[in-house]
């Protein structure tokens, strides 16, 4: 297979994902005979799909290159496809508003979250990484009341608790399997959260495809900096440039599901649901690097989960703002865009 197929493959998903997202958003009934909560739970999972096998990619291609390249190359395959979708609908015609002060904060969380997360995704399984990053609606959660002074009852703190501790399960301080990128994984989560609660304070008129492409640029940017302290470029063939490119097409394909599915129905049915990308985290993880999740993992994991489902439902009992349901890190990972 030549170059210059390879490298055209990435473009040919992208056309695919557009004419099919498009066929559903404009005929969803026909295509999908389903109640409007069990059609966003379909749509749900597929974006965790798609989330997923974008780090499977990101981690096998941290095999042949350091991960400020990774970054580098994704950025830049991302800012081009989101550009083209901001400039599609009309929202980069105030290219100013990048500049914001709580657009910049969401950027510089990203910017770390995605760095750390690398970091860790290079060094420890996909699955473990997953594990840790379920934390974030937790975190977010925790931020929220105490940041913006949203009202949580004893009850989602004790989930909030139980969750964090299932993290330390998983991350093991002090024994036998520890690893220090574990505690990259944890950064990640502290920067997402600033993220996400950056996010949800980011004024309605700021376009959200117009704070995408700022995230994406600035990724790509930041790539290019860390590019020679983490080791320099690496010579790239057209497999591993198109899988690059491949990853930031899964990205988006992600985004207009988890639109579509947040549409769709009830926020608390659809976000558990969100939960699936652990399992796929650990069945690539299985698959592809023949990473086997060991007790430790298994058991923080479950913790964690079942900790934000039951946040989840006391969210969907007191009817009050749904700060789990609603976080905004849908992948519960940085994603580079």
């Amino acid at each position: 297979m030549t170059d210059a197929v390879v490298l055209a493959q990435p473009f040919a998903i992208a056309v695919s994902w557009w004419a099919v997202t498009g066929l559903l958003a404009q005929q969803p009934v026909d295509v999908l005979p389903l109640s409007p909560n069990l059609r966003g739970a379909l749509f749900m999972m597929v974006a965790m799909v798609g989330f997923t096998l974008n780090d499977a990619i990101t981690k096998y291609s941290s095999q042949s290159m350091n991960m400020a390249q990774v970054m580098l190359i994704r950025g830049a395959f991302a800012s081009l496809f989101v550009g083209l979708l901001a400039w599609q609908r009309g929202a980069l015609s105030r290219p100013r508003l990048m500049l914001q002060p709580l657009v910049a904060i969401r950027v510089l969380g990203e910017a770390g979250a995605t760095v750390s997360f690398l970091v860790a995704l290079a060094h420890l399984p996909i699955g473990s990484v997953s594990a840790v990053l379920q934390a974030l609606p937790l975190a977010v959660t925790m931020g929220a009341a105490l940041f913006f002074g949203d009202a949580v009852g004893w009850r989602r703190w004790l989930a909030i608790a139980v969750g964090f501790a299932g993290v330390m399960v998983i991350v093991r301080p002090g024994f036998e399997g520890f690893s220090i990128y574990s505690l990259w994984a944890l950064l990640s989560v502290a920067c997402c959260t600033v993220r996400d609660l950056s996010t949800k304070r980011i004024p309605q008129t700021i376009p959200t495809m117009l704070v995408s492409t700022a995230t994406a640029l600035a990724m790509t940017f930041v790539g290019a900096v860390l590019l020679s302290p983490m080791g320099g470029w690496t010579p790239m063939t057209g497999k591993s440039t198109a899988l690059l490119a491949l990853a930031a097409v899964l990205v988006l394909i992600g985004y207009q599901f988890i639109i579509m599915a947040m549409r769709s129905g009830e926020i608390s049915f659809i976000a558990p649901f969100r939960y699936t990308a652990l399992l796929w985290s650990i069945l690539l993880g299985l698959i592809v690097f023949g990473d086997i999740p060991d007790t430790p993992m298994i058991v923080g994991a479950t913790i964690v989960v079942g900790s934000g489902l039951y946040a989840l439902y006391r969210e969907r009992v007191v009817g009050r703002r749904r700060i789990v349901a609603e976080t905004t890190g849908p992948a519960m990972a940085p994603d580079g865009i």
